[in-house]
């Protein structure tokens, strides 16, 4: 009996082809085989003073060193959020904040701004609403 086309969708072979049979499988594991070899040459060259080598082998295991900001005290006016905006700019114009401090208090103040505005919006509709039931009969 002679079989016909696979059906569209359907795999000639289902299970596919054995995991690690590939060459790039291959390839992989002949290198993972000489990592240690590969690690010691690497460390004897930056030892040695190879910068390049010191590079590849700290940039792959130590993490980088972040830039930790200090947070430095400021006092904002007690005026407008406007106001308190301008006093995080002159600060870090006079480099008393880094740029990523007042970046960060200007967030926070806008954010402010926006809960703000939401609870005037909310009291307007209130009053809205009271005045439009006050008025009518029910």
């Amino acid at each position: 009996m002679k079989q016909g086309r696979w059906k569209a969708g359907q795999s000639g072979n289902p299970r596919g082809r054995p995991a690690g049979s590939g060459e790039v499988a291959k390839f992989r594991a002949a290198i993972a085989e000489q990592v240690p070899a590969l690690i010691e040459k690497l460390l004897a060259r930056a030892i040695e003073g190879d910068v390049g080598a010191a590079r590849l082998l700290l940039e792959r295991t130590v993490p980088p060193i972040r830039a930790t900001e200090q947070a430095a005290p400021l006092e904002l006016p007690d005026g407008s959020l406007t106001e308190q905006g301008r006093a995080v700019l002159n600060a870090a114009a006079s480099g008393d904040l880094s740029p990523g401090q007042a970046a960060q208090l200007l967030a926070g103040l806008a954010a402010l701004a926006k809960l703000i505005e939401t609870d005037e919006l909310a009291a307007r509709i209130a009053a809205l609403e009271g005045e439009r039931h006050g008025g009518q009969s029910r």
